[in-house]
């Protein structure tokens, strides 16, 4: 029996006992008097069985032809086995078999066919707060349109320390290596170097495509001995995703009452008047007062670590080229030899260039164009082969070797004696000294 149907009998066997008249079991029953009536008559008829429905254990008069059941999980057992229900009952209506997902599924579940496939959730614990301000600094970039369209998107670059929730941000232009330097860098000149510093996957932090090779922001943080760790979901870093909300709601109203529609006034704002209120209002004490920033020196030069480095090969005019850039070591350097050989090319924040080798400095400036490389004047030597003209000097006979010419006359006629003419004289002709 149901739950409905136990209460009709203990009304009915209250009726019984004389406990409730049938017009008072109808109100315990919760049905109108008349249908009370008609539930008594089946309980004195049937006793307890009168009170239960009397198509239980009977097929449905709206079920589906047997033969017709049996098609359709055989049609979805050979084509469409692991298809979703909606799916399956798409491809099958396109065959004439027309059914809902719900038929679908309860046939296969009746031929134990079917298995709700869940998918499982990953199992998260809450973290404890760090103990100390500086332990953990938790950054990541809020892409948002903040000044709602009065301006161009841009990014709010987060800062929240993990045992105080005190807060630092900042607008940049885009969510860049520069970007996460400067606002990083700002963060240590106020406080100190963090011991830790919590990011999400994104390229400036992790190369995904070479994750053996560190990028420029893992770089910084090794020199300055800061643990770079990287979330793998939104959820464990979710102390400055809950702040990314805080700006996303109340800075935004702010901006637009103040009416600042460009980059320089909302940090002007954000400086002044913005996060001191915010840190004043939402910051909590740590469980240990002390503060484990590590205050830098007064000549530490932060802003040299926190800067794009690279190595390059000079070249053998003593050149270095940087993107697209030519910078000139001068003649004073020539006793480290450095024709070949690697130094380090560092691009400050503020677009200053400096150049060192094996922790030395060097001098250096820069080409306005391309220097263009001295050409040595190519040696040409002629190898055609000469040959004298046909009336040229040498040709001619030397003085004192002219040689007679031999003048052979035509056969004189049969019979006949002639003598031989004479050789012709030679005619003296003066000739240029010959060579040799």
């Amino acid at each position: 029996m149901s739950a409905k149907e136990r209460v009709y009998l203990d009304a009915m066997r209250r009726v019984d006992r004389g406990e409730l008249t049938v017009t008072a079991a109808a109100d315990l029953m919760r049905v109108t008097p008349r249908h009370a009536k008609r539930i008594r008559k089946r309980y004195k008829s049937h006793k307890d069985a009168g009170l239960v429905h009397r198509l239980r254990g009977r097929a449905s008069n709206h079920r589906l032809p047997e033969e017709f059941r049996q098609r359709i999980v055989k049609r979805h057992q050979e084509r469409y086995p692991d298809f979703g229900p909606t799916l399956a009952c798409e491809k099958l209506a396109e065959e004439g078999i027309r059914i809902s997902p719900d038929t679908l599924t309860n046939l296969l579940k009746e031929r134990h066919l079917w298995e709700r496939r869940r998918r499982g959730r990953k199992h998260r614990s809450r973290r404890e707060r760090r103990s100390s301000f500086g332990m953990m600094v938790q950054m990541d970039g809020s892409h948002h349109d903040w000044f709602e369209g009065r301006a161009s998107k841009c990014v709010l670059m987060v800062m929240i320390d993990d045992a105080t929730n005190r807060t630092y941000a900042r607008f940049y232009s885009a969510e860049t290596t520069l970007a996460a330097f400067d606002v990083l860098g700002r963060w240590a000149t106020r406080h100190g170097v963090m011991r830790s510093v919590y990011v999400d996957r994104h390229a400036i932090y992790r190369d995904e495509d070479h994750p053996e090779k560190p990028t420029q922001f893992s770089r910084a943080m090794k020199e300055l001995n800061v643990e770079l760790i990287l979330a793998h979901s939104p959820q464990a870093k979710g102390r400055v995703e809950r702040r990314n909300a805080v700006f996303q709601d109340r800075l935004v109203k702010e901006l637009r009452l103040r009416n600042i529609s460009d980059m320089a006034q909302a940090n002007a704002f954000l400086e002044k008047s913005f996060l001191p209120e915010l840190n004043r209002r939402f910051s909590v004490s740590p469980r240990l007062e002390a503060d484990l920033h590590r205050v830098l020196p007064p000549d530490f030069a932060i802003e040299e670590i926190l800067c794009v480095q690279e190595s390059r090969v000079v070249g053998r005019d003593w050149c270095v080229r940087w993107r697209n850039r030519y910078l000139q070591i001068p003649a004073e350097h020539a006793t480290l030899d450095l024709a070949g050989k690697k130094v380090l090319v560092k691009e400050l924040a503020c677009g200053k260039l400096l150049m060192s080798y094996q922790g030395r400095s060097l001098n250096f400036h820069e080409w306005s164009v391309r220097p263009k490389p001295k050409r040595e004047k190519a040696l040409h030597v002629n190898r055609k082969l000469w040959k004298p003209a046909a009336n040229h000097k040498w040709r001619l006979d030397p003085v004192g070797r002219a040689s007679r010419r031999r003048v052979v006359s035509a056969p004189a006629p049969v019979g006949a004696s002639a003598a031989p003419p004479p050789l012709p004289t030679p005619t003296p002709t003066r000739h240029a000294a010959s060579p040799g």
